[in-house]
């Protein structure tokens, strides 16, 4: 893998950022001298690949884990699950501590976001708050594992089978965290993952949506799609052997079933140069996540001597987390601040950053959207002014973490008594 030389107090510490070597060039050059450049021979390695690291029978690639989140909800919202399907006036559930685009979809398709608290040790929704705010309008919870920190899967699942809920999972952060011995984005009934730079394997851009239910499936691929009935593969044609032997809504028998339209959909796929780097970085990813777990780890010995400045992440006997960064959260009692901190370490060449949206609630684009919320967001606050994270992904060595200790133990200094 590429190595870029570190030198102290003059190279940036990154929070993330692509780790690659010349197989993802290699693979992407293979794409343009072919001179098929959209979704092709790549992709279709990448979705088996993927497939079978998921354990999961149904793989759609997409242009980001944003479209990946758009894609999830859209297919619930197909006349495919009659009176479960998701309808404008439904409620969702979902965690105030989030990512815009987990929340956003909810929103475009006339759905009633029902907002959460989360919890300090875990920056996970509260699950005393999500069970209090399911309702008869309640149709699905659509919450991310922050950080790569599953949330109360248990809890959760035993939730939505009570309910009768969808669930889907926002595993964009979490690639590669186990549950009980089992992977985070296969307990829901759709997962999606982000294959952006910061993420635990990259695209460039891309993302991906998995299943194991073909109605869902063929939903996703639809609204993925342009909105399509037909589901033949980029640059195949009568997969079904009756191109012509249809006969859908208003439109005359044997119309050309490639133009024949069953949902207002979009066009969210990504290209073969993607696809490419994706399946080089495939292969990487076991070491990718070791990698990220053995920094999570030394960063954590070094900062619990410090409990009583930092709240440090609960651990579950479950959880064999890959983590996106290593989040800490600054004590009411500390005498610092969390932006006295991070500035010092900004000025310092240390990359930061805060824990997404901390409160979404605050942010003007949510100023006049129509919401609930099932208690105090009070943690929430906490977190949008007192938490951030440092990165773990593969870049950051042993001398990188030194040289972020050594920073952070001169800033406390001035705190020592």
């Amino acid at each position: 893998m590429k190595k870029i030389k570190f030198v102290p107090g003059e190279s940036y510490v990154r929070v993330s950022g692509k780790v690659f070597d010349e197989e993802e060039i290699d693979n992407a050059i293979k794409v343009a001298k072919d001179g098929w450049w959209t979704e092709g021979e790549f992709a279709k390695k990448f979705e088996n690949d993927f497939k079978k690291f998921m354990g999961v029978r149904y793989v759609s690639l997409v242009n980001s884990g944003s479209s990946a989140n758009l894609a999830a909800l859209a297919a619930l919202t197909s006349k495919k699950f009659g009176d479960r399907r998701l309808k404008p006036g439904d409620e969702f559930i979902t965690s105030a501590v989030a990512f815009p685009t987990t929340v956003n979809p909810g929103i475009i398709y006339g759905l009633t976001p029902v907002f959460i608290d989360s919890d300090i040790d875990t920056l996970n929704a509260n699950i005393s708050q999500l069970e209090k705010a399911i309702t008869k309008k309640t149709k699905l919870i659509m919450m991310a594992h922050t950080l790569g920190k599953p949330f109360s899967i248990d809890k959760v699942i035993n939730l939505i089978k009570k309910h009768n809920l969808w669930l889907i999972e926002d595993c964009c952060d979490a690639l590669g965290t186990k549950y009980a011995g089992k992977l985070v984005g296969t307990f829901g009934h759709i997962a999606t993952f982000s294959f952006y730079p910061a993420h635990q394997i990259t695209m460039g851009e891309g993302g991906a949506v998995i299943t194991n239910n073909p109605l869902i499936h063929m939903a996703i691929r639809q609204f993925r799609d342009w909105g399509r009935d037909c589901w033949c593969d980029t640059g195949h044609d009568d997969t079904c052997r009756r191109r012509f032997g249809w006969k859908l809504g208003d439109l005359p028998y044997g119309y050309d079933h490639k133009y024949i339209y069953s949902q207002i959909g979009y066009n969210l796929k990504l290209t073969d140069f993607q696809a490419a780097i994706g399946v080089a970085q495939l292969k990487k990813l076991p070491d990718f996540i070791k990698k990220r777990k053995e920094n999570y780890k030394k960063y954590y010995e070094f900062f619990k001597k410090y409990a009583k400045y930092f709240i440090l992440m609960k651990k579950s006997v479950k959880e064999d987390v890959c983590w996106f960064g290593f989040p800490l959260v600054v004590r009411k009692k500390a005498p610092f601040t969390r932006n006295k901190l991070t500035e010092f370490l900004e000025k310092n060449n240390i990359g930061t950053r805060n824990v997404f949206s901390g409160n979404l609630l605050k942010h003007p684009a949510y100023k006049d959207i129509k919401y609930k919320t099932a208690g105090s967001l009070n943690n929430t606050d906490y977190v949008m002014n007192s938490a951030f994270w440092l990165g773990v992904f593969p870049e950051i060595n042993d001398d990188r973490i030194e040289y972020v200790r050594n920073k952070i133990l001169e800033f406390l200094k001035a705190y020592e008594k």
